[in-house]
């Protein structure tokens, strides 16, 4: 009995270690958005400010960067929950022959390095002499989230009560109706887990996007170009915030599937 207990403590111990660990880069971010900066480098604390909330978008290539960032994700997002919940429909409800290969391909996209899909998409955008611009990556952030937006709504459709629809069919309900009014709703779940992970899945690619992205330049790739000449401390401002609203939106959806149930 003793001995569990220590064992539970221990486990407990290493559990807390490990979030620690895991949120260490995202304090020193936060942290470091407070930083008085006042030479190139900003890796060394020199003073408590809040100058750089006051100063976020002094930086203009800054700013275009996180707008274009922003954009791109809101359009993907959009795009990728519109295909995904209907493949997720498809997929959840349907047998066909082929099934088995679309499953495949499905989750082959998850584990597809993304070396090699921006090696891909690069290659097929080349050889259809396709302009690289916000567009390509739009494109390309589509391709490689749909795939998790599918298998979240998948897995909501597959725990769907049938007779709701037919329930709704019944009483005179059109197709669009009962989808409006039953499907829809009780897939909701899946739907917006999709659309959160699809949209951070966009805000935070650098591999992918570097290969499509033409001219146009978001935020990961404006970071890892400034590292060379000092990275400002409203990139660390910019991330907080992105944290920020990220963790709101999350308590609110606990809060939401609390009160549903």
């Amino acid at each position: 009995m003793r001995g569990t207990r220590m064992g539970d403590r221990l486990l407990h111990l290493w559990t807390w270690l490990v979030i620690l660990w895991l949120s260490s880069p995202i304090a020193v971010m936060i942290l470091f958005g407070f930083n008085d900066k006042q030479s190139k480098s900003n890796t060394t604390w020199q003073g408590f400010t809040l100058r750089w909330y006051g100063e976020l978008f002094e930086i203009s290539d800054l700013t275009t960067a996180l707008t274009n960032t922003l954009v791109i994700a809101l359009v993907s997002t959009a795009v990728t929950v519109v295909i995904g919940t209907m493949l997720g429909l498809a997929l959840g409800r349907h047998r066909f022959r082929g099934l088995g290969a679309t499953n495949f391909l499905i989750f082959a996209a998850i584990s597809t390095p993304e070396l090699v899909m921006g090696a891909s998409l690069l290659s097929l955008f080349v050889s259809g002499n396709v302009p690289r611009d916000s567009v390509t990556i739009i494109v390309a952030h589509v391709l490689f989230s749909l795939s998790f937006v599918v298998v979240t709504v998948r897995a909501r459709v597959v725990g769907l009560d049938p007779s709701l629809e037919e329930a709704a069919r019944d009483l005179g309900a059109t197709a669009w109706g009962t989808f409006r009014q039953v499907t829809l709703p009780s897939i909701m779940p899946g739907v917006a887990a999709g659309a959160m992970l699809s949209f951070a899945l966009s805000i935070d690619d650098y591999v992918v996007t570097s290969f499509v992205n033409g001219s146009t330049v978001t935020f990961p790739l404006w970071i890892v170009g400034a590292v060379k000449t000092g990275i400002p401390p409203q990139v660390n401002v910019m991330g907080t915030l992105i944290f920020g609203i990220g963790v709101l939106i999350a308590i609110g959806n606990a809060i939401a599937a609390r009160r549903r149930t």
